[in-house]
């Protein structure tokens, strides 16, 4: 169970126990999120956090949180730094005309890459972002994104068994940056539990 007092005590926001937009809208700044990005991601957690179960759990949160914080340089970039081009021809991510690795580079708070998550989630959620993966850089589009993808791979229950390097390889599809996402989810740990 979530103990919402404790989060909104340790983040300083009104302490009234409704987690609601402010008190996400304070997470997320405390990982790093501007201004900006930390409201819309708020107003997005707000309604998508309660429609994927995370918020049943502090561990839930925790993880979450820890992981996209990895994935997104603390809340900072909805798009990938990189180009892209890595991804080029990767058939295992459906990327299988020219352009594909740099018009679906990870995008949102868990780096939804390439054009088969893109056409998946863009079903998913009743929008063409085959034709328009921009879109999925807009912090709400790119939380309920992630949000879908936690949910897809039952990542809730390996939270639930607080199994770190489960939900690293289910999200990354191997190790990449477990020493980051040990220490992100051990901050979120600190603030949520």
């Amino acid at each position: 169970m979530l103990d919402a007092r404790r989060l909104q005590t340790n983040l300083a926001v009104a302490v009234d126990g409704d987690i609601g937009p402010n008190t996400l809208r304070a997470l997320f700044a405390r990982f790093g999120a501007s201004p900006s990005i930390a409201g819309e991601l708020g107003m997005a957690a707000n309604v998508h956090f309660r429609t994927y179960g995370i918020l049943d759990s502090g561990l839930r949160l925790a993880h979450f949180m820890g992981q996209c914080a990895h994935e997104s340089g603390s809340f900072r970039y909805m798009e990938e730094i990189a180009s892209g081009a890595a991804y080029e021809g990767r058939l295992n991510l459906g990327n299988t005309q020219p352009g594909d690795g740099k018009r679906y580079k990870g995008r949102g708070p868990i780096q939804l890459t390439g054009r088969t998550n893109y056409r998946r989630f863009g079903r998913q959620i009743g929008i063409d972002l085959e034709a328009h993966p921009e879109i999925v850089a807009f912090p709400s589009v790119g939380l309920l994104c992630a949000c879908i993808y936690w949910d897809s791979r039952a990542l809730n229950e390996r939270a639930d068994r607080d199994d770190l390097l489960a939900i690293t390889k289910a999200i990354n599809g191997g190790t990449n940056g477990l020493e980051d996402r040990k220490v992100q989810t051990a901050k979120a740990k600190g603030i949520i539990l």
